[in-house]
């Protein structure tokens, strides 16, 4: 019975594989967005009148990709523990003969929809990076005929 046990432990562990990776990206995002914020604390200070306001408004647009990112993590870790209170209840559910099926998948069932959330929080980051990175359509010199 144990062998089935883990069998069942399985596509829980696989769903903590793939949190493990979306933490990978998350925290790679979250260190470039750091040192981004660290230049631009930098230049703060250097500039005045519309570059400083470009400065201060990139900042702001910083702070909330920052602020989603870790957000984002805090519920992947959270997700990541329910995952693993699954993977325990099944275990205890047959060392020690209970019935805890509900409460299995009722862990899961919360890693599951704090795993989605978290996606929603990466998905609202990257659209935030995504409309800060658009190029000025003056750069793009659309008159001129190349």
């Amino acid at each position: 019975m144990i062998a089935q046990t883990i069998q069942l432990a399985l596509a829980p562990v696989f769903v903590l594989v793939a949190m493990g990776n979306l933490l990978n990206l998350l925290s790679t995002r979250l260190g470039r967005v750091v040192d981004r914020a660290r230049a631009l604390q930098d230049r703060h200070v250097a500039t005045s009148g519309p570059d400083h306001d470009e400065v201060v408004a990139e900042m702001r647009a910083i702070d909330g990709r920052m602020s989603l990112i870790t957000r984002a993590i805090r519920l992947l870790v959270i997700s990541g523990l329910a995952i693993g209170a699954t993977v325990a209840v099944l275990f205890l559910e047959e060392l020690a003969g209970l019935s805890l099926q509900r409460v299995a998948a009722a862990t899961f069932l919360a890693a599951i929809a704090l795993l989605m959330w978290a996606m929603v929080l990466l998905l609202r980051e990257t659209q935030l990076a995504a409309a800060q990175l658009r190029i000025p359509r003056s750069y793009l010199e659309l008159e001129r005929k190349i």
